[in-house]
């Protein structure tokens, strides 16, 4: 294709083969956590088509999204939202199929993974990608953290070496009786080992993922000491499967019954899969300074999910810990995440034998890290500081996204969060204060007070004048032109006077652009006049931690007197 570029092979192929190795015990983990649902006494082996799934996800998503995909760095595949979507599909089929079929939950989960590739190849068509911008940070952060917290409950029955129930609420509720009857001591110790050498490893050394140091130690350690077969993964194939259709026989079955199961299931993989993604792009463009191509990603990640269910993988998305192993280790264009998957896929090929080993406690072990580092801890410890209005939309994300539904959950945490917004904006404008319909950010027209800046400062200064509120549906420009900044200048202004309010979001991004600047070796001066803002920054220690009190002013004059002290 000639959009895939070689100008960067020996970083693209090194970036790649490393997410490779980081995303290998991740798809297994991901594809277990998906099929663990089903009880290993009603289908044997089940761990082997949990991992098998997980595989063709990571190899066939990550190789058709790199290949089609808009965002140059990104290494798509299994991640932990789109699991616990999947695993509820996945029980969801196998308590209502009669006869219990582990073919029909196949079937079902391949026709749901092929509806959510076409459902993000429509979302691209018509131009979805640029309203991501619009989710308040206290939704994906609710959200977020519920998704760790599902994962982490998830996975505590295999580290015990129980067998899990299926809601999450039984999942809380029936741990101590389950824990009474009894545990597998070797299954706990080889998980809490996992764990360990995961959070360990890394004070060694960094150049090796200590996920795969994890799994391929601990595994060996139960080879030589033995471990009950029961507990492990078992045996899988080798080569990639079949097409679905072509897998099994299907001269009876009900396909309307089945499209009718999977649309819901399809369309929210789609749009979680695609905030899942995006997210992860915009955090690939801040590390290596480019710009990608929301639209035509949704594309990609519709192709290669078609793909993955054509071949019976899960669903997955772009994977931001797998994106940043890429770019640091030097990859910067599609191909590194098309190397990635055929990595995967040489595994596949060569090596699948020997996965059948691997303890499934190691991989909750895994995962249980896993769903540590998805919940935002930021967010949560500046919980009583933040407004209460996105505290509160926070809170109900996180307790709708646990304990009730995924999609439920953002869709009324957007609900709650823009009639929130609407009531302060009503409120600013109620008490008189000055504020702007559209939120601006001008780089160019001096204001008034201005002028009698002396000459020989203007040529080191760099002033940024923001009009009106800094919320969610404005802070990507605000990234935007904090990021045109010139690295030359010595001091940048950040004028707020007409800056009436602002929220999480808001923020965050302010916190985020200062820091930037900071390493830029940049100083930050600050003119506020607006109450709500100076509280908020006061409150999140912004000032005076990022910015010192004596350099925020009340009013331009007094920030021009500091300058021309500074300048003598």
């Amino acid at each position: 294709m000639s959009f895939v570029s070689t100008k960067n092979l020996k970083g693209d192929v090194f970036g790649g083969l490393t997410a490779g190795i980081v995303a290998l015990p991740l798809a297994l983990a991901f594809g277990i956590q998906a099929f663990g649902v089903i009880d290993s006494s009603e289908v044997s082996n089940i761990g082997a088509y949990g991992a098998m799934a997980g595989l063709v996800g990571a190899i066939m998503i990550g190789f058709f999204a790199s290949l089609f995909g808009g965002t140059h760095s990104q290494i798509s595949g299994p991640t932990g939202p789109m699991t616990v979507i999947t695993a509820t599909l996945i029980s969801g089929i196998w308590a209502s199929s009669t006869p219990q079929s582990i073919e029909t939950v196949l079937i079902v989960m391949s026709i749901t993974g092929v509806l959510c590739g076409v459902f993000q190849i429509l979302f691209g068509i018509i131009k979805l990608g640029k309203y991501i911008r619009y989710i308040p940070y206290p939704v994906l952060s609710g959200f977020m953290s519920g998704i760790g917290i599902i994962i982490i409950v998830q996975q505590i029955y295999p580290l015990f070496g129980l067998k899990s129930p299926v809601l999450i609420i039984d999942m809380i509720t029936q741990f101590p009786d389950k824990l009474q009857q009894g545990f597998n001591f070797h299954a706990f110790a080889t998980g809490i080992a996992s764990i360990a050498i995961i959070f360990l490893f890394p004070l060694l050394t960094k150049k090796v993922p200590s996920t795969l140091i994890a799994l391929i130690v601990v595994t060996i350690v139960t080879v030589i000491t033995g471990f009950d077969p029961r507990l492990t993964i078992g045996e899988i194939p080798s080569g990639l499967p079949l097409p679905f259709f072509m897998n099994f026989s299907l001269g009876n079955f009900d396909w309307l019954g089945a499209l009718q199961i999977a649309v819901i299931p399809a369309l929210t993989l789609a749009g979680l899969g695609s905030i899942d993604t995006l997210l992860t792009s915009v955090v690939a463009d801040n590390i290596t300074q480019t710009k990608h191509n929301s639209n035509r990603e949704l594309i990609g990640q519709g192709i290669g999910n078609m793909a993955a269910g054509l071949f019976s993988g899960i669903a997955g998305a772009g994977a931001t810990m797998r994106t940043v192993v890429n770019v640091k280790s030097g990859g910067k264009t599609q191909l590194s995440g098309m190397i990635h998957s055929l990595l995967l896929l040489t595994i596949l090929l060569g090596l699948g034998r020997f996965v059948k080993f691997v303890p499934l406690s190691v991989l909750a072990g895994i995962l249980i890290t896993v769903g540590i580092s998805i919940i935002d801890f930021k967010g949560l410890k500046d919980l009583f500081k933040i407004p209460k209005a996105d505290a509160f939309v926070l809170i109900s994300v996180l307790i709708l996204t646990v304990f009730v539904d995924l999609l439920i959950a953002v869709g009324i945490g957007m609900i709650i969060a823009c009639v929130l917004f609407m009531k302060r904006a009503s409120d600013l404008v109620e008490s008189g204060y000055q504020s702007s319909a559209m939120t601006s950010f001008d780089k160019e027209s001096p204001w008034e007070d201005e002028k009698d800046m002396p000459e020989e400062m203007r040529n080191q200064i760099y002033i940024q004048r923001l009009n009106g509120p800094i919320f969610f549906g404005s802070i990507t420009r605000f990234q935007e032109v904090m990021n045109d900044i010139p690295d030359n200048v010595k001091i940048v202004i950040i004028r707020m006077r007409l800056v009436s309010f602002m929220d999480q979001s808001g923020l965050y991004a302010m916190e985020t652009a200062i820091k930037k600047l900071h390493d830029k070796g940049i100083t930050v001066l600050m003119t506020i006049i607006q109450p709500q803002p100076m509280y908020m920054l006061q409150k999140m220690n912004v000032i005076p931690d990022l910015i010192p009190e004596e350099k925020t002013f009340k009013t331009f004059e007094e920030c021009t007197g500091y300058l021309k002290s500074i300048f003598k």
